[in-house]
Formats: structure tokens, C-alpha cells, sequence
């Protein structure tokens, strides 16, 4: 198995997803304009609060080859358990069957991205450790 997308690009949308997944409904509409004003630290959590996450993955997405947007969702399948690291190709078959739009609406709509994305990783012994924001 060979990627073509970056380890770096899979750590950074790892993190985003992370980020995305830590978002949580707001509970209360007070009129706040910045989250931060608030006295409550856990605002900026607001799903509201943070929609700059959603976009930066769509962009991160979008902005990939269709051989890199491959790699990552065939990634994503074998880490959820579809399909296992033996698997590689048939990951990738079913990754390349659906328009570019679909695949990227699924992996925005995945809600354990983060958490596949890590697992398929894993699976090929490879991780973000070290590698930008993830230690």
C-alpha cells in the first residue's frame, strides 16, 4: 500500500475532525456575538461558535486530487471496520465508485472521522505521532 496523499494532510484533517467532534449543540442563545466574551469557558465548544472547522475540512477536501480524496476515504473504511488492511484494493475499488462529491459528503458526515482515520492508519503502522499538532 502506497499513499498518495500526505501523512501530513491525513494528521491535519485527523485534528480538524477531532475539533469538529468536540463541538456541541448551543444550549442557549444569549445574544453573545463572540464566544469568548463569555464567562463560560466552554462556549467556543458551541457548534455555532465554530463553524470555521466545518469549512476548513470542506476546503482540505476539496482541495485534494482524486487519487489523494481515495486514499483518504479508503483509509476511513478500513478503520471503521469495512474492509481490513489486506483489503487495500477493494477499500480503494469502493473509495473510486462514487462521484467526488459524494465521497466528500460522506467523509464530512462520518461522525468518528478522527477516530477511522487513525484506525486505518494503525492498521498500516503508521501514525501521527510527532507529526504537527498531534504528539
Amino acid at each position: 500500500m502506497e499513499l498518495t496523499v500526505s501523512l501530513d494532510t491525513i494528521c491535519r484533517l485527523i485534528v480538524r475532525s477531532r475539533e469538529m467532534e468536540a463541538q456541541v449543540p448551543a444550549i442557549e442563545a444569549d445574544g453573545e456575538p463572540d464566544p469568548t466574551d463569555t464567562d463560560d469557558p466552554y462556549a467556543v465548544l458551541e457548534d455555532e461558535a465554530n463553524e470555521a472547522i466545518e469549512e476548513e475540512i470542506a476546503a482540505l477536501l476539496e482541495d485534494l486530487g482524486d487519487d489523494e480524496l481515495a486514499d483518504i476515504y479508503a483509509l476511513a473504511l478500513i478503520g471503521r471496520g469495512t474492509f481490513d488492511a489486506s483489503e487495500w484494493d477493494e477499500a480503494l475499488e469502493a473509495a473510486n465508485e462514487d462521484d467526488r462529491q459524494a465521497v466528500i459528503d460522506e467523509l464530512q458526515e462520518m461522525p468518528l472521522l478522527a477516530g477511522y482515520l487513525d484506525a486505518g492508519l494503525a492498521a498500516f503502522d503508521l501514525s501521527c505521532e510527532g507529526i504537527g499538532q498531534i504528539d
